[in-house]
């Protein structure tokens, strides 16, 4: 592990002052006003949200991008480009009509037919588009503002699909972009949404902004989650990419920046202390840590290696370096989260607390574990990752396994892990990333919970437990599901899909003059107002 910078802090920044410590912005920026907001944000590498499998591309998309239908606070599906809709008697046709005033960035109307191309291209990689595709019968363009999605058989779940948040999200993009492969990066940042992307001002690496889409026409109904009006109540926003945390707490403090989306917890009490500073929960559920091995590559096409590394970690140690506040970190044991009504504690009996390295080292001989290197992802600009890869390359050195980290920025990760060779081919055998706590509780999105083979890094696969996943669409009530998530997880924790490494409710920090932030899973910029 790296040493901690915990105790440099407390000496270079106990007085919480910023004057000590140079800024980058202070020499590139004016300051802002009141119109202007500043957000120290990962930068996007992947500007198409049907491609990008990040959380960034997605709060990307949901700038620039409008949606079908959204999740209010409550997480229920709400009307959002949609005006009106409808579903016949025999529950197998749906027909959807647009809202008036809805505009491409580039001056051109949106259409029917901008909206069943998105819908086929989405379908082809998220999971919930995939059924949804499975099941239907025709989706097509009725005129210029009406579509209907027809069905084979009912499916009760539609419109809950349509509304998710899982990634890739259903951002409606123009026919002419929807209509490339979903393979196929879009490179036109050309949406409908209230925000459009200044081209102009992009500095990739370092920072992008979005304008306030002056002709954009919000919903009538007050803002509620990711629903309702999206009012935009500033000009322009500006993701700034800062690596180093100390420099961007400087600039927080100084006033060079207004949001900062993941603060180091070495930073709480400073920021904690200083009257012009807060930190925000945005995501009440947090997010579920997840280590993700190669099911395709050696050693973890065997399962006995992956139930060595059930059996390896340690979640309270693993969260004592990704969230070391206990305030906001806990174990998860239940592969749908600790916020959802399926969470469960079915063969969970492998949960330890410290772990057992021994049992590990034997299930890796049974394996017949020979000395393979096993390369683990690495990004350095993602400090709680970062720390936990380094964990867990001393753990698995101390069992006698040839870990080795391959260490470069959350972009290069998001490359190499597209890669399904092995790791003499750039491949890779473990990475650790995260998904949304409320997402668990549905196995038809959620990426995690996928075992199709085909579904996100690391690709697991077992027929057993995707027939049962097969069903959840179709089971109608709460405690038929809460039954079959207890076979699903029985099943999972045999076969060992991933390992969960706890659950991170973390905030954000920001300056006090900016409010009215939109408290869900994604970061969502309409609605905030600076003073």
């Amino acid at each position: 592990m790296t040493i901690s910078r915990r105790d440099f802090i407390r000496v270079g920044m106990a007085v919480g002052t910023a004057v000590s410590i140079p800024s980058i912005l202070r020499a590139q920026t004016s300051p802002a006003d009141s119109r202007t907001v500043r957000m120290v944000m990962y930068p996007p590498t992947v500007f198409d949200p049907i491609v990008g499998t990040d959380d960034v591309s997605q709060n990307h998309g949901l700038a620039i991008y409008d949606t079908l239908f959204a999740l209010d606070s409550k997480f229920m599906p709400q009307p959002q480009m949609v005006g009106k809709w409808g579903v016949s008697d025999d529950k197998k046709t749906y027909t959807f009509e647009l809202r008036d005033g809805l505009g491409w960035h580039d001056g051109g109307p949106v259409t029917a037919a901008d909206c069943v191309a998105s819908i086929r291209r989405w379908g082809q990689v998220a999971s919930g588009g995939q059924l949804l595709m499975e099941r239907a019968r025709d989706i097509s363009r009725k005129d210029d503002k009406t579509f209907t999605i027809s069905l084979k058989e009912p499916l009760g779940v539609l419109i809950d699909l349509l509304a998710k948040v899982s990634v890739p999200s259903l951002f409606i993009m123009r026919e002419k972009d929807a209509t490339r492969p979903a393979a196929d990066r879009v490179t036109a940042s050309i949406g409908s949404g209230p925000f459009k992307f200044n081209e102009a001002l992009a500095k990739p690496g370092a920072s992008f902004t979005y304008d306030r889409n002056e002709q954009y026409v919000p919903r009538g109904e007050l803002s509620d989650g990711l629903a309702g009006g999206k009012l935009v109540k500033v000009d322009r926003v500006t993701w700034i990419n800062i690596a180093d945390q100390q420099t961007a707490i400087a600039a927080l403090q100084a006033g060079e920046v207004d949001f900062l989306s993941t603060p180091s917890a070495d930073f709480y009490s400073v920021i904690e202390s200083d009257p012009n500073l807060a930190l925000q929960v945005l995501d009440k559920g947090g997010q579920d840590m997840c280590l993700r091995m190669n099911f395709l590559q050696k050693p973890f096409d065997n399962v006995k290696a992956r139930q060595a590394m059930l059996h390896l970690i340690d979640q309270e140690a693993f969260l004592r370096v990704m969230a070391p506040d206990p305030k906001y970190a806990y174990t998860v044991t239940s592969i749908f989260g600790n916020g959802t009504p399926y969470s469960n504690d079915e063969n969970t009996g492998w949960f330890k607390r410290g772990g057992d390295p021994e049992r590990a080292k034997q299930l890796f001989k049974e394996a017949g574990y020979a000395g393979e290197k096993v390369v683990i992802l690495d990004p350095t600009d993602w400090r709680a990752v970062n720390d936990a890869s380094q964990l867990l390359a001393a753990e698995l050195r101390k069992i006698g396994v040839n870990a080795e980290l391959a260490s470069s920025d959350w972009g290069g990760v998001l490359e190499r892990q597209a890669n399904k060779g092995p790791v003499e081919n750039g491949g890779w055998s473990i990475c650790i990333t995260s998904d949304f706590d409320f997402t668990q509780g549905d196995p038809v999105t959620a990426v995690f919970l996928d075992a199709s083979g085909e579904g996100f890094a690391g690709w697991p696969k077992n027929a057993e437990y995707e027939a049962l996943r097969a069903r959840w669409a179709d089971v109608e009530t709460l405690e038929e599901r809460k039954a079959l998530a207890r076979k699903m997880q029985g099943i999972w924790w045999d076969f060992i899909g991933d390992i969960r490494l706890g659950q991170a409710v973390l905030p954000i920090a920001r300056r006090k003059t900016l409010t009215n932030l939109i408290e869900m899973p994604r970061i969502a910029m309409w609605n905030m107002q600076k003073a």
